[in-house]
């Protein structure tokens, strides 16, 4: 009995040190395998540990995604691999920087990793149907996303990324807010404000 209690408090500190290490830098507690959480150990920007555990989600799984971009989901969310949605996938609810309320409201959308140095040793591909954006500055990390994107709220960044498709904007205002050329980003498709 006692050698079995060792053996899974062993195991116990042998996995919370696995997701720390792997939760270094804004990432997740929900990879799918041990080689994407490791692979996402390094994803987006860094932060303490405890705000990237609490706060942070990174899958290649469609379900996972879609509700960690919910307003019940998480202030960065993170793939790991190409992702393709069946239906139009909604970015709702205000979250702010690290997931501190005392920072700035800002929500990162992270399509690549990065290595401990971080540098990008991968980018992805999302596929969807359209990407209707209601959080407030919303940022879009590298990668591609193929298919259009609505935006319906302040503050949108496309930061490296390639869109291939169209980006409507609810109004003149919120377009006037955006930035679709960050570090490169590009769109391929028309640029336009909702009729």
């Amino acid at each position: 009995m006692k050698k079995t209690k060792i053996t899974l408090i062993a195991a116990s500190l042998l996995m919370g040190g696995t997701l720390l290490a792997a939760c270094s830098s804004d990432n997740n507690t929900t990879a799918s395998s041990s080689t994407a959480a490791s692979t996402a150990a390094s994803t987006a920007t860094t932060a303490s540990t405890d705000d990237v555990v609490s706060t942070a989600s990174v899958s290649n799984q469609t379900s996972v995604i879609e509700k960690a971009l919910s307003a019940d989901g998480n202030w960065i969310v993170a793939v790991t691999d190409n992702m393709t949605f069946d239906k139009d996938l909604t970015v709702d609810g205000e979250f702010h920087d690290k997931g501190d309320a005392a920072n700035d409201i800002y929500r990162k959308f992270a399509l690549y990793s990065q290595d401990e140095n971080r540098k990008v040793t991968a980018q992805y591909t999302i596929t969807v149907p359209k990407l209707v954006v209601n959080s407030e500055n919303f940022n879009i990390v590298n990668g591609v996303v193929k298919g259009d994107i609505e935006v319906n709220a302040k503050g949108f960044v496309l930061n490296g990324t390639k869109v291939e498709g169209n980006i409507t904007f609810a109004s003149k205002e919120i377009q006037d807010s955006a930035t679709l050329d960050k570090e490169g980003a590009s769109v391929t498709g028309d640029v336009k404000v909702s009729e």
